[in-house]
């Protein structure tokens, strides 16, 4: 662990405070140049975070002291979210919990996804997030339903009571049941684990909800500590982590164990909510549950998103408890600093987890590739990808869905055909998605548009998601026809759009200039079709706004958001003062409202708020004064 935070951190020195009265200071590579941004509370049985190791100096600064408060090792934010009702009933699309077999970028599923008035939203991935793209929903089937990994495996085909509840109208699937016993069918545990696996695997968190509720209220399981988490998380997907927390007050106490509130926890994870999940963490640490390499990369996976600074002061915790990194913590930190720039540091951390005798699998590497190619290293990058391949690409197919896009980075045509020519006699769905993105970064929309008719023909009921790999392909050239005449095919299809068809029908109108467009048909959408909208799907349209100077349409996007259940952070703020900036007009109050949201300007914002400032002084009001 030492050896771990010596590669997170080139630094020096650092101080700890312990107990409430007295101070001692020791010597550790942890350093805190920003000592004015520190908020010093000294508790004797809390871990403060005090938002003071931002994330350039957690890499490389001179050393300076940084204090920390270390009792009973719990954290608290100062910059978390609301815990207001504005989440409330929220659905959650994405549950990212720590795995290394799920991952999206490797998943295949030939099945038609969930439709959209069930609650549902399709994760919200991009290339820049391969490092935490784990949805590990069969965590759940294969521990909590009671069955082994290899037994849910091996009975994970599509079973009867699956068929049964997939052939149910959306708001039909109790009469469905009910009518499934009535005919005297087996509802066992075995059949109800299966059933229950199909809809996680296809993302039917709506389903399988409703599948729950009937159990639970039909008394038809006898639910054990892991079904109850199971129920926890489908209720956080569909109606926010808040409704999940109230829930466990339900669950007897007996079963009110460690499993429960770390499924919680992932849950405000995946939600985005600092303060929440830094508040089921310190309840687990109350409760006295163990503190876990779990528990601790679902903090780095939150702070990794959105807050940087406070990355060391898990890696402080985990070292302090004596908590062995795993794999998944190596992935966070190494595409963290990835995307610090920090390639230099990226390495040592390779060197590090390889000398703890954990060799990077594919994932890592497709992210140690995706930072060299965005680093211009692209030598590097070419060794990765040839590590990745192995000796015979035929028989590591599994290593063709990350290398097509990456070798589309590289802008190496010759290469993306070599690997689509080992998949295009027999290939996978997620090998032809991977195919179109390729094709698309290459410019050869030819190409794209004929990997996407293969797939058509292929397979039958396509989700949105597939639709969407081509349609991000005309978005970044700009091809609005196309794009437009791709999305009614769509729906002739009989597809429904979803979160990220919506996103990239958005990008495709602001590329080609038309950003009241892309607005109105976000708003329609999610009025329409009751869905969440993907947080980049404002803001790309936002974005724009704020450099025309539109403060009308920028606030009103701002507050779209919110609606949404968007808590505003610090990027959401410094583009709507953009907007007041570039419309050269003053604003009041923003300080407040950012005070309001628990947000404190860092320097940039700062001075962007100098300028917009009614009652900044300068040298000519001083005369006129």
């Amino acid at each position: 662990m030492w050896a771990l935070r010596r590669a997170a951190h080139p630094l020096k020195n650092h101080g700890y405070c312990l107990g409430a009265s007295r101070t001692c200071c020791v010597k550790s590579n942890i350093v805190c140049n920003d000592i004015e941004d520190r908020v010093v509370v000294c508790r004797p049985t809390r871990f403060i975070s005090k938002r003071c190791l931002p994330i350039n100096r957690f890499y490389h600064t001179p050393s300076v002291h940084a204090k920390f408060y270390l009792g009973s090792c719990s954290l608290s934010s100062q910059a978390g979210e609301k815990s207001s009702g504005e989440e409330d009933d929220s659905e959650d699309g994405v549950h990212e919990l720590e795995t290394s077999a799920s991952a999206d970028i490797f998943e295949e599923s030939n099945t038609k996804e969930e439709n959209i008035g069930e609650h549902v939203s399709e994760p919200e991935l991009s290339d820049n997030d391969t490092a935490e793209a784990s949805h590990n929903d069969m965590y759940f089937l294969d521990a909590d339903m009671g069955t082994t990994e290899k037994d849910s495996h091996q009975k994970s085909g599509p079973s009867q009571l699956f068929k049964a509840i997939m052939a149910a109208p959306g708001k039909s699937v109790l009469g469905a049941l009910d009518k499934w016993v009535e005919e005297g069918n087996d509802l066992g545990r075995a059949e109800i684990s299966v059933a229950m696996l199909n809809l996680r695997k296809r993302r039917m968190y709506g389903r399988a909800w409703q599948f729950f509720e009937w159990l639970e209220a039909n008394k038809r399981l006898d639910f054990v500590e892991r079904d109850y988490a199971s129920r926890i998380d489908l209720i956080a997907k569909i109606r926010g982590p808040l409704k999940a927390e109230k829930y466990i007050e339900k669950i007897p106490e007996s079963f009110r164990g460690e499993v429960i509130y770390r499924t919680l926890l992932a849950n405000c994870v995946a939600a985005g909510n600092i303060k929440k999940a830094e508040e089921v963490f310190n309840k687990m640490k109350d409760l006295e549950f163990p503190i876990t390499a779990f528990a601790c990369n679902q903090l780095l996976l939150l702070y990794k998103r959105h807050d940087n600074k406070k990355i060391a002061d898990v890696l402080l915790l985990m070292e302090k408890e004596n908590v062995k990194p795993s794999l998944f913590t190596y992935k966070l930190l190494i595409d963290t600093k990835g995307k610090s720039n920090d390639i230099t540091g990226m390495d040592q951390l390779v060197e590090t987890m390889k000398a703890e005798g954990i060799e990077p699998d594919i994932h890592i590497q497709a992210i140690l590739a995706r930072h060299y190619i965005s680093g211009g290293l692209n030598e590097k990058a070419e060794a990765v990808l040839k590590e990745m391949e192995g000796s015979n690409l035929e028989e590591n197919r599994v290593a063709c869905r990350a290398l097509l896009p990456l070798y589309g980075s590289l802008r190496n045509a010759d290469e993306v055909g070599r690997v689509w020519e080992v998949c295009e006699s027999n290939p996978q769905l997620n090998e032809c998605v991977a195919a179109i993105e390729a094709y698309g970064k290459l410019g050869k929309i030819e190409e794209a548009e004929a990997v996407f008719e293969r797939m058509l023909k292929t397979w039958k009921g396509l989700s949105s998601r597939h639709y969407s790999a081509l349609l991000k392909v005309y978005a970044n050239y700009k091809l609005l026809t196309k794009g437009k005449d791709l999305v009614k095919r769509m729906a002739d299809d009989g597809c429904q759009i979803a979160a990220v068809t919506l996103d990239s029908l958005v990008k495709l109108y602001v590329e080609a200039g038309e950003v009241e467009k892309a607005d109105s048909i976000l708003q329609k959408a999610a009025q329409q079709n009751h869905m969440k909208p993907m947080v980049n799907s404002y803001l790309v349209i936002m974005d724009h706004y704020a450099r025309r100077g539109d403060v009308h349409n920028a606030e009103k996007i701002f507050h779209k958001m919110r609606q949404s259940g968007y808590v505003s952070r610090m990027r959401q703020y410094q583009t709507l003062l953009l907007a007041y900036t570039n419309a050269k007009v003053s604003v009041y109050g923003f300080r407040e409202r950012m005070k309001a949201d628990n947000i404190f300007p860092n320097k940039s914002l700062a001075a962007q708020l100098v300028q917009v400032d009614p009652f900044r002084k300068t040298a000519v009001s001083d005369l006129l004064d």
